[in-house]
């Protein structure tokens, strides 16, 4: 991968930050999935479970954007906050805030590479509408009904 203006070690240190994030999301999702309790488990459980199946995919494509830098990815893991409340309530603010988090970390990366990168811009564009979707997902899972 060329290096097209881009200031490669502000972006790699960036995509190891979106690693870690990812990787926390695949925690933190799964331990949800656990969590969840009543009459609407079962779907609530199959989304958590494929948020977790969707963060891993992020992390991987992160990781081998990483090494595509001749960068090396990270083994931590993002912060893993934990309420200790497992109401399907709580449990989506957490995810809410988990998925704006990521947002402003693709938001980061594409402020890094607009312009110089076009692979890396439309990387950051893609995942930026993906996280948008999400948060947009969640809050509707968060507003009264009707």
């Amino acid at each position: 991968m060329s290096n097209n203006g881009i200031d490669q070690e502000a972006v790699i240190a960036t995509l190891n930050k979106i690693l870690e994030a990812e990787l926390a999301g695949v925690v933190r999702y799964i331990h949800y999935s656990f969590m969840v309790h009543g009459y609407s488990r079962i779907p609530i459980v199959g989304w958590l479970r494929s948020q977790a199946d969707e963060s891993l995919l992020h992390a991987q494509e992160a990781g081998e954007l990483i090494t595509a830098l001749n960068g090396h990815p990270s083994l931590g893991i993002g912060q893993l906050l934990e309420t200790e409340r497992h109401d399907i309530g709580d449990i989506m603010r957490e995810s809410l805030e988990h998925e704006q988090a990521a947002l402003a970390l693709y938001g980061d990366l594409l402020h890094l590479v607009e312009g110089r990168d076009i692979m890396l811009e439309e990387y950051a564009r893609g995942q930026i509408a993906a996280e948008s979707r999400h948060v947009s997902e969640v809050d509707k899972m968060l507003r009264p009904p009707g």
